[in-house]
């Protein structure tokens, strides 16, 4: 390197990472001034050779998603990397999917894993992590709603910003895809109708919470919403993200077809086309010396990539990133903690689980997946970790001196005598990445569910069962909601073990035998029918997408689910008590602290997720009857009392004015509830309070 490149690196991108706050500033705008339009260019686009790209249609994430870089000035690519259940690259950690961490309710448990993944990312080279999957399921058979935690726009941003906190410790993190998708199979086309309103209320706070969180990079999502594709939609990229919520990190494009125009996009907001240059390569320059985009325009985008990149250029500690620490023993602990608290109990007739080793001489171990490494679907989230531990596999393990047998269940009545001659029976049933996940073009597999049921042989296969044995046990794996009528009332416990990772097996092995206590409560609601749900159309050109959906919408018509948002039972039982409010009235900018007490009165020590829900005054306006602002777990001793504490602001009580284009803080008497799920019955302790002007 001779004298002038060495200087071109200390007084440019060197130079630049040395200084802070406004001074660094003023480095990154003298480094992209001295750039010429290529090399500014070049930064906005992804940069991986096209041979390792076309492998990778094979082997997706065989290698890093370049973008970006400038060996004259010294300025690195980014390393991207996709998720969310670990590190798609290499043979990491697979921890359980999202929704299955949604269903954990723990923010603490999922900053550690993304703290986690971070590490692991960095010890294989990336600095970019693309698993921040935030998309609100509008249906529960959106084929990627594994990826994302919940139905509730709370509890997504609670947990994603809980992800982005514990990942960017040691790299780049990424939310996706911005915004409104929740079509898998129609979503390079659809167009999403959507009000205001719904908009900011509904689709967008939980991308809110992560840039408030600091998120270092948004992805834009395939479809359009009213009418433009989001990798060019001005107001989402533009007045909102990057003005009114003041995002001062980059917007990047979903893969290939991510990005359908070069004006359009450059003029809407996007920053960097991903994973190689269509629109933002020759095009972008023609169009800017034609004067179709100014080059101000390519110099924010600039700016903001070599902000982001300085701001994490230094994170971590370089020195602990050794590849020793991929798939290390305490990450493979933090996968099995986190299955465990996953796994929900929806239903324990006579309390026949859990399982005790002392009492019990066979176990029969039913159907194909109670012994098959099903981790979840085959697209940009897989991860190929170095085992997987299976149900069977698990429970085998667990089981002590119990005899188990295994049957795959491909016979309904050889299973069924196997039961007979069993003292319990467990019988693994639901999905797989061939039934729902990401939709990969000409492969079948994949894609979204608008039937919720199960396969009609599997609910065969369940009867038989369970007519044959007096100690029947259902475990369900999926990604999201699956229906339980016409076999519910045949059975005698219901486990929800959603994809449960690398660790998944050892983790529902742990609930069935009752060295843990089952804890995981629904992240979305489980409804009795089809009927129930939204209309939902997986072809469809054009949709709308309304205001009610979820838990709000059964409440909104008075349905019952099957099994609601939040509920999840134990081997104990929890009491409610002694509700306190700081203050039974706030200003319009104010806060109160609600506490409640919350007692063990069983015989085994556990967890208990507490959720506050609140319903608003009557108004003018269309409100849910009541929505999720609060949630905590609380560890107890059986007989130990613990107070569980909120903080209510009356912001966070806000609906979106369209006519004001402003949000509003409306006054009048609220209604409070601390419960144990968004269900009637589990709304415990119940208390009012009033906003006034102020």
């Amino acid at each position: 390197m001779d004298a002038n490149s060495r200087g071109r690196k200390e007084n440019g991108w060197n130079g630049l990472l040395a200084a802070e706050g406004e001074e660094r500033e003023r480095r990154i705008a003298e480094l992209v001034s001295s750039m010429s339009l290529d090399e500014k260019i070049r930064e906005m686009a992804g940069t991986t050779n096209l041979l390792k790209q076309a492998m990778m249609l094979f082997h997706y994430n065989k290698y890093h998603f370049l973008a970006g870089g400038d060996g004259r000035l010294g300025i690195p690519p980014l390393r991207f990397t996709d998720g969310p259940r670990g590190v798609a690259f290499g043979n990491s950690t697979c921890y359980p999917v999202s929704m299955a961490r949604g269903a954990t309710w723990d923010r603490r448990l999922e900053e550690r894993i993304g703290e986690a993944i971070g590490v692991e990312a960095r010890a294989q080279g990336c600095d970019f992590f693309g698993g921040v999957c935030i998309n609100l399921p509008r249906h529960p058979g959106w084929g990627r709603s594994q990826e994302t935690f919940g139905e509730d726009p709370y509890l997504l941003g609670e947990m994603g910003a809980a992800l982005v906190r514990g990942a960017q410790k040691h790299v780049m993190a990424c939310a996706k895809h911005y915004a409104c998708n929740s079509i898998e199979e129609s979503r390079f086309y659809v167009d999403v109708r959507v009000d205001e309103r719904t908009l900011r209320e509904v689709y967008l706070p939980h991308f809110r919470r992560c840039v408030d969180e600091g998120v270092a990079a948004v992805m834009s999502a395939y479809n359009k919403v009213n009418g433009w594709y989001c990798a060019q939609n001005r107001h989402l990229q533009r007045d909102i993200l990057k003005g009114e919520w003041g995002f001062d990190g980059l917007v990047m494009s979903d893969f290939v077809w991510g990005t359908r125009s070069t004006v359009d996009a450059a003029l809407g907001g996007l920053d960097i086309e991903m994973p190689m240059r269509r629109y933002f390569g020759r095009r972008l320059k023609r169009a800017v010396m034609r004067g179709r985009v100014p080059e101000a325009v390519v110099d924010e985008a600039v700016t903001r990539i070599l902000r982001t990149k300085a701001r994490f250029a230094n994170a971590g500690s370089p020195g602990d990133y050794t590849h020793d620490k991929v798939a290390c023993r305490e990450h493979v602990a933090l996968a099995l903690e986190s299955a465990r608290k996953s796994v929900v109990l929806l239903k324990n007739e006579k309390d026949i689980l859990p399982l005790r080793r002392d009492a019990l001489k066979k176990i029969a171990v039913i159907g194909k997946l109670a012994d098959r490494e099903n981790i979840g679907d085959f697209g940009s989230s897989r991860v190929r970790p170095p085992y997987v531990v299976t149900p069977l596999q698990g429970i085998r393990d667990k089981a002590g001196s119990i005899e188990v047998t295994y049957d795959s269940g491909e016979n309904p009545a050889f299973a069924a005598a196997i039961a007979r001659e069993a003292d319990a029976v467990i019988l693994v049933v639901g999905l797989t990445g061939r039934d729902e996940g990401e939709s990969i073009p000409y492969v079948k597999m994949g894609g979204d569910r608008e039937d919720l049921s199960l396969r009609a042989a599997d609910i065969v296969l369940i009867e038989a069962v369970a007519d044959a044995s007096e100690r029947c046990i259902v475990v369900l794996q999926g990604g999201s909601a699956v229906l339980t009528a016409g076999w519910r009332d045949m059975v005698h416990a219901i486990i929800m073990a959603w994809y449960g990772g690398m660790e998944g097996g050892n983790g529902l092995a742990a609930i069935l035998f009752g060295d843990e206590n089952p804890s995981g409560k629904l992240p979305v609601t489980f409804p009795e029918s089809n009927d129930q749900l939204p209309h939902f159309d997986k072809k469809a050109k054009s949709i709308e997408y309304g205001y009610y959906h979820g838990y709000r919408l059964f409440d909104h018509k008075g349905m019952a689910p099957a099994f609601p948002f939040g509920f999840g039972l134990h081997y104990t039982e929890y009491w409610y008590s002694n509700l306190r409010l700081s203050a039974r009235e706030m200003g319009t900018g104010g806060a109160i602290t609600v506490e409640a007490d919350i007692t063990n009165r069983g015989g085994m020590a556990g967890c208990e997720i507490v959720q506050l829900y609140v319903g608003c005054p009557p108004s003018g306006v269309d409100r849910p009857v009541k929505e999720l602002k609060g949630f905590t777990r609380v560890h107890t001793e059986p007989g130990e009392t613990k107070a569980v504490s909120f903080e209510l602001k009356a912001v966070d009580l806000a609906y979106y004015d369209v006519d004001a284009a402003a949000w509003k803080v409306e006054e009048g008497e609220y209604t409070l509830y601390v419960a144990s799920s968004s269900r009637t019955e589990d709304l415990h302790l119940k208390g009012d309070f009033r906003i006034t002007a102020g």
